[in-house]
């Protein structure tokens, strides 16, 4: 306006502001159009492209239905065919039988159970080529070459007349979860599934038991063995050593043994096929029977040995109890666990897997490091900082890199073991203390606890069925055999195969480490290229 407060705007500044206005207008208007009509534009062609895919999604559907009939009408199964895959070549690993030097007791005898009062017919009974495949893992180029084992479970024909059947039982090495089951089933089997009507002998204290005039056999049958598989440990005693093969052979002899079953662990079966080998030597018509024992599950071959699950369980409040000690425990509190694992870790290791609240297990398969890039000290110092405590798990085979290989032995042969537990401790307390700061370190050694309980439900199933296909092997007249779980099916391993490559550790490339070092976040210490010092026949 001027100063008369008459307007100064002329109508070419009005028309040109008027414009102005209707432009930005008009680009909003258009910026608009062009967002609307891309998103418009994008839903049709996301709901285009997800009607393609159900089309797609439903002719393969259809595709793959009349393929399967195809397949079926064929007698083929379902899926798609690979190339390259094959398995052509089936070893069967073979059984000593004793019906190649022996004429059978149990011609004409049909197999039946014998249920006390009457009898049942098995559902199914295993025939003289079914076997168990070894090496199931395929891939492009594998060999088409694998091992077999003979199928556990009753046959139809019987080697041994049940009516003339005395056997005896034996039970060798260190105490296991479970033991106490074995036993019941086998001579439950022996009276219940065959009835045999000799007396079935339980050898006391181990492979002395057969001589020893302090502990002489017990007489064994479904009575007394009633409650034993509520109790730990076995109640025939246990111990190494004590072998003596013509004592052993004398007793058999004296006592007309026809089947012994031996419990124990890779020496304890070497000993057992000791006994079949003297005993076809001397023409002694018996079969010998092995069950695996090892509290370490370092048997090979077989998918785990019975008490191994008992154990990780029982481990785990050793484990609980070292993390609360660890917690409540200041400044700085670890706790360390030192479980059994003499030359493998599958206790450690899988005790550290159940948990999950583990930062360092430590294992005879894996180098220990101290310090340095993969040390396990400056782990452990990271894992307190970062959250006030650690748990630390060792296996007390570990560390031998360290501390050195003992020269001394126990009865059994097995090595003495250097004090990792107690070393571990007071590396940590050094460390930490070469820091300006001190650790509070509690070190719990439960050993002997986590082998001396009952077994569990597990366990407990799987203990009944090495009973009875260890009975079930004998009576078909299999001798110089153990008997296992592989592949999850039960079947009938030659003992020389079976402890050819036993002790077995634990696959330091396998995936059971990896899962380890996911756990616990701890540096990996294995070697490039290098393999573990006793290695499985089958990859674990």
């Amino acid at each position: 306006t001027d100063y008369y407060g008459n307007s100064t705007v002329d109508a070419t500044t009005t028309t040109m502001g008027a414009s102005s206005i209707d432009s930005k207008s008009a680009l909003i208007a258009g910026g608009t159009a062009a967002v609307v009509t891309y998103y418009l534009s994008k839903r049709h062609f996301d709901n285009k492209t997800i009607q393609l895919r159900k089309e797609k999604y439903d002719r393969d559907q259809k595709e793959r239905t009349a393929q399967n009939a195809t397949r079926q009408d064929s007698g083929l199964p379902n899926g798609v065919k690979l190339e390259g895959f094959q398995s052509d070549n089936v070893y069967l690993q073979d059984l000593e039988h004793l019906g190649k030097y022996f004429a059978s007791e149990g011609e004409g005898i049909k197999n039946l159970m014998e249920l006390g009062g009457h009898h049942a017919e098995y559902n199914k009974l295993i025939g003289p080529e079914e076997c168990i495949l070894a090496n199931i893992r395929r891939g492009p180029g594998s060999t088409a070459v694998t091992r077999a084992f003979v199928r556990a479970g009753p046959r139809e024909k019987l080697h041994f007349n049940p009516k003339k059947v005395n056997a005896a039982i034996v039970t060798c090495g260190g105490l296991c979860p479970g033991l106490n089951n074995v036993i019941r089933e086998i001579t439950r089997s022996l009276f219940y599934l065959y009835g045999i009507e000799g007396k079935c002998y339980g050898i006391v204290g181990g492979y002395s038991g057969f001589y020893d005039p302090k502990t002489p056999p017990i007489e064994l049958t479904p009575d007394t063995v009633r409650h034993i598989h509520n109790k730990g440990g076995t109640m025939l005693g246990s111990s190494r050593g004590g072998f003596d093969i013509d004592k052993i052979v004398d007793f058999i002899k004296k006592k007309d043994i026809r089947q012994l079953y031996v419990i124990g662990g890779d020496g304890t079966h070497r000993g057992a096929f000791k006994i079949h080998e003297t005993c076809m030597e001397l023409g002694l018509h018996v079969a010998v029977a092995g069950i695996p024992k090892t509290i370490d599950n370092d048997v090979d071959y077989i998918d785990r040995s019975f008490g191994f699950i008992t154990s990780v369980e029982q481990a785990q409040e050793a484990i609980r109890a070292a993390k609360t000690e660890a917690m409540c425990n200041l400044p700085n509190g670890i706790g360390i666990v030192k479980l059994m694992g003499r030359s493998s870790g599958y206790i450690a290791a899988h005790a550290t897997l159940g948990s999950g609240d583990v930062d360092l297990c430590l294992v005879p398969e894996v180098p220990i490091v101290l310090d340095g890039e993969k040390g396990c000290l400056p782990h452990v110092w990271e894992r307190v900082k970062q959250k006030g405590y650690a748990v630390i798990v060792v296996a007390e085979g570990a560390g031998e890199e360290l501390l050195g290989e003992s020269t001394e032995t126990d009865a059994s042969g097995n090595k003495k073991l250097p004090m990792i537990g107690e070393f571990l401790k007071s590396e940590i307390g050094k460390y930490f203390k070469g820091r300006g700061e001190e650790a509070t370190v509690k070190y719990i050694d439960p050993s002997y606890m986590i082998r001396s309980v009952p077994a569990n439900a597990t366990d407990s199933l799987y203990c009944m069925q090495l009973g009875q296909n260890a009975v079930h092997g004998t009576m078909a007249g299999y001798t110089g055999f153990s008997v296992g779980l592989l592949n999850n099916k039960m079947c009938l391993l030659p003992i020389p195969e079976l402890v050819a490559t036993s002790p077995r550790q634990m696959d330091a490339r396998g995936r059971t480490w990896e899962r380890i070092l996911g756990i616990t976040r701890q540096p990996n210490t294995v070697e490039t290229g290098k393999r573990s010092k006793t290695g499985s026949i089958l990859c674990r």
